[in-house]
């Protein structure tokens, strides 16, 4: 990053050291419910757009790792490039979990709107540490739902960021995962009855097979009541500020289609399909769904080419 001289700014030698020694960041905290929430500013600077990368659904870290399979770290991966290209982050635990756990008492006991909450109390602590009049707010998977229904609240935010989001309700995305598996097609319509029941706050049949029941534990029914009652399509209709929807076309989790219908939603925002990239935002060559999988695992296969271009234009009022 050159400044009017043609030198090398103080911020950009340091964000140089501080990526080839792979600093993570500076730990930074935003006050929760009952304790803090834990999160990595990367990219500190004065005047500099601010991006809050809101993580995908289950025990996913501010990395974007979880315990379910995923080390493929995509959110540090992506704020790193950002960095590079002179752009600030701020990566998140979600309440209840990580640096975050002293923030509520059980972590399944949670809504998108706490979700949305814990949003706006990292926009203050954002705004305040960095001069940044608002904050850009990029949601991976269901962070994207998260980001829109924080959107909804919009005087702290400069824009929504949608990387690989649902553009339908999640039980319609839901099922779609599960009927993909030529076996699953018995068990679609005790899948639906779990998804209205789920919905409807309603404890799922005792007699659900295993497959089914998993999804539907009763210690996750205020989260299931509040993810399956929204349609982000309606959402981002409402939303009236600046929107780039993310999708990569090898996607494995989250289609093409539920990008195209978000961005029907809302004419003004901007869709950028991302040739070969899977929903962990790496390079996927093939259609083959065991080498997709496989980048799930790989930190070392670095953020798709597509997906930091088009944040660095729009943050930066490009």
């Amino acid at each position: 990053m050159a400044d009017d001289q043609g030198g090398v700014t103080m911020w950009g030698l340091a964000m140089a050291a501080a990526l080839a020694t792979g600093a993570a960041g500076i730990p930074v905290e935003a006050p929760g419910p009952n304790g803090p929430l834990a999160g990595m500013l990367l990219g500190e600077g004065t005047g500099r757009p601010v991006v809050l990368i809101v993580p995908g659904s289950g025990p996913t870290d501010r990395d974007g790792n979880n315990s379910l399979g995923i080390t493929a770290a995509p959110y540090r991966l992506l704020a790193e490039a950002l960095a590079a290209q002179g752009v600030a982050s701020v990566r998140i635990d979600k309440r209840g979990m990580f640096g975050s756990k002293a923030a509520i008492p059980d972590a399944n006991h949670v809504t998108m709107a706490d979700y949305a909450a814990d949003v706006h109390a990292w926009a203050k602590v954002i705004r305040t540490r960095t001069g940044a009049p608002c904050i850009w707010v990029l949601g991976h998977s269901e962070g994207g739902l998260v980001a829109l229904v924080a959107g909804q609240d919009a005087t702290d935010i400069c824009g929504l960021i949608l990387v690989s989001a649902a553009g339908r309700p999640l039980g319609v995305v839901l099922r779609e995962q599960i009927a993909v598996n030529p076996g699953a097609a018995p068990l679609l319509p005790t899948l639906d009855a779990a998804i209205a029941a789920a919905a409807a706050g309603r404890p799922v049949d005792p007699a659900t097979p295993p497959p089914i029941a998993r999804l539907f534990p009763s210690q996750l029914a205020t989260y299931w009541r509040s993810a399956l009652g929204y349609d982000p399509a309606m959402l981002i209709a409402a939303y009236r500020g600046p929107v780039l929807i993310l999708q990569g076309t090898r996607d494995i989790q989250v289609s093409v289609a539920d990008a195209r219908r978000l961005a029907a939603a809302d004419p003004r925002a901007h869709l950028v399909l991302v040739e070969d990239a899977n929903h962990v935002l790496k390079h996927v060559g093939s259609d083959d769904r065991a080498a997709n999988a496989a980048t799930y695992s790989d930190a070392s296969l670095p953020i798709a080419d597509g997906f930091v271009a088009p944040i660095v234009a729009l943050v930066s009022g490009r």
